[in-house]
Formats: structure tokens, sequence, C-alpha cells
């Protein structure tokens, strides 16, 4: 079976507000590409990758207005994908909602939601995902206030022969967006990295309480860190993909990019991303997608792989398929292969 991440830079704009697809030469919101351009492109890379479930970033907004599940369904009907069924969790309010695409035939899945909801008074115990977090981050004795802009996907998934979870994330920017002065940069970048870190605690705990249940997990999606992405992470001692992860003291979640990125020994490092810099000219590369699995999982056959344009040899041996990448999303997908 095949899972996958795949975070598609702005797919809602390629959609009417009836969940039928844009499908004209006007820009979409991907730098010198036409909205045709990059639904032809990603039906090639969905194809391509032919996966049982793909765990979507990004995916179509869901409002009073629109479905981000109808607009998947047909985008998938238009590429006669076998993962043709969309899966919801809570909507959010930035117009990229996390969504589930996967094959009915092979699986059923639900949205399983784990955690009390607080309310505004919030709760340090790992409450629901569209609620609210209390923690400490600063050890100043008063308890900071974390709220996810897009809710983790809670799945509970049915095979022929097993049942797992998966939490699909779209972890907090770090980018200083806005910021113009050194100070207001660097005050927004620390500010954003904490908040980046309590989502990935929040995470972790909800980890926990699966792994004690004994339930096979999968944790996958962007998490918008990686080591060694800004100046600041030292002055957390650990970053999020690393709490996630788990530390000495926790059963580990296992995913090989985020070993080989974490030993600091090895120069190469997998990239998943792949952003153009206007006032540099040039291209910025980084490791902030992941798809990690519960001990149990990665004794079934585990088998990773990263679409990279230039750096998967199959990818680049067919030029198609390297232009459908470069041209679908500033992120490229990531597979598990595994016997499930």
């Amino acid at each position: 079976m095949r899972i996958a991440t795949y975070n598609v830079e702005w797919f809602d704009t390629l959609f009417e507000d009836d969940g039928t697809l844009s499908d004209n030469n006007e820009w979409s919101s991907r730098r010198d590409v036409t909205r045709r351009e990059q639904i032809a492109a990603l039906g090639e890379v969905f194809q391509t990758m032919d996966a049982d479930a793909v765990m979507v970033i990004e995916a179509p907004d869901t409002s009073r207005r629109r479905s981000g599940t109808v607009a998947l369904e047909n985008f998938a009907a238009r590429f006669d994908l076998r993962a043709r069924k969309a899966l919801i969790g809570f909507p959010n309010d930035t117009q990229q909602e996390i969504i589930l695409l996967y094959d009915p035939d092979v699986m059923s899945a639900r949205h399983a939601p784990m955690g009390e909801d607080t309310g505004k008074k919030g709760s340090g115990q790992a409450p629901r995902f569209d609620a609210v977090f209390r923690i400490d981050l600063d050890i100043d004795a008063t308890a900071d206030v974390v709220r996810f802009s897009k809710p983790p996907l809670e799945v509970a998934v049915k095979t022929a022969s097993s049942e797992f979870r998966m939490i699909g994330v779209h972890a907090k920017s770090k980018a200083p967006y806005g910021a113009k002065t050194p100070d207001e940069i660097m005050q927004l970048s620390i500010a954003n990295r904490r908040k980046q870190l309590a989502q990935c605690i929040w995470i972790r705990q909800r980890v926990d309480e699966l792994l004690a249940l004994g339930e096979p997990l999968i944790v996958l999606g962007d998490f918008n860190d990686g080591p060694g992405l800004d100046q600041y992470e030292k002055l957390f001692g650990r970053g999020g993909v690393e709490i996630v992860l788990g530390g000495p003291e926790d059963t580990p979640l296992y995913d090989p990019h985020a070993r080989i990125a974490l030993n600091r020994r090895i120069a190469a490092v997998p990239a998943t991303s792949r952003f153009y810099i206007p006032d540099q000219g040039r291209y910025l590369q980084a490791l902030l997608d992941y798809v990690m699995v519960s001990p149990d999982l990665r004794e079934r056959g585990a088998n990773w792989r990263i679409w990279h344009p230039f750096e998967d040899a199959e990818c680049y041996g067919r030029p198609s398929l390297r232009d459908a990448l470069l041209k679908a999303s500033d992120h490229f997908p990531v597979t598990l292969d595994i016997d499930l």
C-alpha cells in the first residue's frame, strides 16, 4: 500500500466556487505557471504516484461557499485516480485545508478526533486539535495560549487486513511574514518558532496517547521545520520535528529523512521543497515534509521516497514528470510503501 503526503501550493485557486476546475490560461498562484499548466502537472504527478491515500496539505478551501472535498473529488474524477474519496476534519479559515484523498476500494477512513473540547479555558493535556492548548514555553509562570490555524486531521483507517491511525499535520510557519526591520524579524521569528514548538508538543502528547493504546500510527504532513532552517533553533534546545519523533524517554516515531538531517555529521540532507528567492535570483531547498511511523509499522517492509525532480533518479529520468513536479507545487510528494 502506498501512503503519501503532498503540499500543493494554493490548490484552492484552481477551482471555482462549485468545485469545478478553473481550467484556463489565467495565471495560477504559482510563479510563471498558468492554471491549466498547474492542473495538468498535478494530474500527472497524482497519476504517476498512484497512491492508495494522499494527505493533501493546502487542500482546497471549505467554507460557506466552497467545499474542499467536492473540489478534490472532482479533481480525482478528472484524472481517473484510484484515490477518489475525500475526508476532511475541522475546517479552518486559511483557505488551506488538510484533506485525505483515498481509495475507498482498499480502505475505509473516518475523522476520529481525540481529546477534550476545552473552549476558551484550554488544557495542558492534549485537548482536541480545534481547541486550546496551554503551555508555559518561556518559563515565566504564565501559560501561553496556543491554537492551530490548521487543526491536524485525525483519521481512523481500516483495510482488509489491518487498522491504524493517521494524523495529517500542517504546523505553524516560522517565516517572519510582515516583519520589516531587523528587530521585528527577530521578534516575529522567535515568536513563530515558539508557536511551532508548542504545536509539536501538543501533537507529541497525542502520539503518546495513541501509542499507549497500542495503535499503529502514521504522522505525516508539512511541519515547517527541520534542522538548521533558522538561526534561532539553538534557543529552544530541540526542534519541532525532534519533539514529534520523540526523545530517549519516549516510544520513537521514525522517518529516515528526518534521521539523516538530525545527524549533523552528514553533509547531504534530503529536501522536499524548493522556493525561489527573488532578491537572490536562486532557489532554496528545505526538508519540511515527513511521514513518521510507529515502531510496529516500521517493521512492515516500510520504504520511503521523496519525489524530488532532481534528486530522485526516476523522476529526473522522465522529463515530463520532472517538469510536472516543478510546475505543480513548491513542495514534492513524500510516499511510504508499506504492507498494510
